[in-house]
C-alpha cells in the first residue's frame, strides 16, 4: 500500500502540507479532489519524491526516502500534469524512455502495446511534438504504462500516480484513460490520481479524498465524500448531489452549485 504519515511540505517558505496522513490500498483507484490551490497536486509530488518534505512515506511497506531512484522507478510510474520535451523525439522514442526506467525494458513488444492500448497504434514514429495536446497527453501515459506493464510483479503491486490525466482530453478519451486507470487496478495495481471532474472521479473511483487548504476535509468511498456539506465547505459555494433511482453513483450538476 501507499501509506503517507505526518506530511509537511514547504515552498518558498509557505506550509503547503501540514501534518497530513493518506493511504491507498492496491486494487483501488484512490482519486484527490478539492479546489484550485488546496495541495493535491503538492501531496502527489511529495508522495513520488519529487518534493522535499517531512514525515515518511512508505510504499508497499518501504520507506521512499531510503529507496534509490531506480528501485522507485520500478514499482511507480507517475505521469505530470505536463512534459515538455526540448529535443525532436518520435513517439516510440518517448514511449522507450519508460522501459529504460522499468522492468518491462527486455520486451521489444511493451511499446507497442502501450501506444495501442491509449489509441495511438500507429504513431509510433510521428514526431512527438507535430501531436495535438491531447496526443501528446496519452503518449506520456503510453510511456508510463510501459515502465510498470505489468500491475503485479513477483506478488508486489506496482502504482501509477496520475495528475489530472484527462486535463487535455475529448470524453471519449477521458473514458479510455480512466477504464486504463480501472483495469490497472483490477488487475491488482494501485492508481492514485489527481482529478478535477467530479463525476468522472465518482464513476471509477474506489477511494475518494477531498482536500482543501492543504488539508484532507474527507476520505472514503465515494458516497461519504461526495455530500452536500463535503463539497460545499470544500469549494466555497453551494454544491447539491445527485443520484438517480437506479444508479448508486452520486453526481453534480454546476446548474445546483451556488457561488
Amino acid at each position: 500500500m501507499i501509506k503517507a504519515q505526518h506530511l509537511n511540505v514547504k515552498l518558498s517558505g509557505k506550509s503547503i502540507l501540514s501534518d497530513l496522513s493518506f493511504e491507498a490500498q492496491p486494487g483501488h483507484v484512490t482519486s484527490i479532489v478539492g479546489p484550485n490551490g488546496s495541495g493535491k497536486t503538492t501531496l502527489l509530488r511529495a508522495m513520488t519524491g519529487d518534493l522535499a518534505y517531512t514525515g515518511r512515506v512508505e510504499i508497499n511497506g518501504r520507506d521512499m526516502q531510503g529507496q534509490k531512484p531506480w528501485e522507485l522507478a520500478t514499482v511507480r510510474g507517475v505521469l505530470p500534469q505536463a512534459s515538455a520535451l526540448a529535443f525532436p523525439f518520435s513517439v516510440v522514442e518517448v514511449v522507450n524512455i519508460g522501459l529504460q526506467g522499468g522492468r518491462s525494458g527486455q520486451s521489444s513488444t511493451v511499446a507497442s502495446a502501450a501506444l495501442s492500448r491509449v489509441g495511438l497504434a500507429g504513431y509510433a514514429h510521428r514526431p512527438y511534438q507535430e501531436l495535438s495536446g491531447g496526443e501528446q497527453q496519452r503518449v506520456q501515459l503510453a510511456r508510463v504504462l510501459a515502465q510498470i506493464w505489468h500491475p503485479v510483479e513477483d506478488g508486489e503491486a506496482r502504482w501509477l500516480f496520475l495528475d489530472e490525466p484527462v486535463s487535455a482530453l475529448d470524453i471519449s478519451h477521458q473514458l479510455q484513460v480512466m477504464n486504463i486507470a480501472r483495469d490497472f487496478a483490477d488487475q491488482g495495481g494501485g492508481v492514485v490520481a489527481v482529478m478535477h471532474d467530479l463525476n468522472l472521479t465518482a464513476m471509477f473511483s474506489d477511494k475518494m479524498v477531498l482536500m482543501a487548504n492543504g488539508h484532507i476535509k474527507a476520505a472514503g468511498p465515494v458516497a461519504e465524500v461526495l455530500t452536500n456539506d463535503h463539497l460545499s465547505s470544500a469549494y466555497g459555494c453551494s454544491v447539491a448531489v445527485n443520484q438517480t433511482p437506479n444508479d448508486p453513483v452520486p453526481f453534480i450538476l454546476p446548474q445546483a452549485a451556488v457561488a
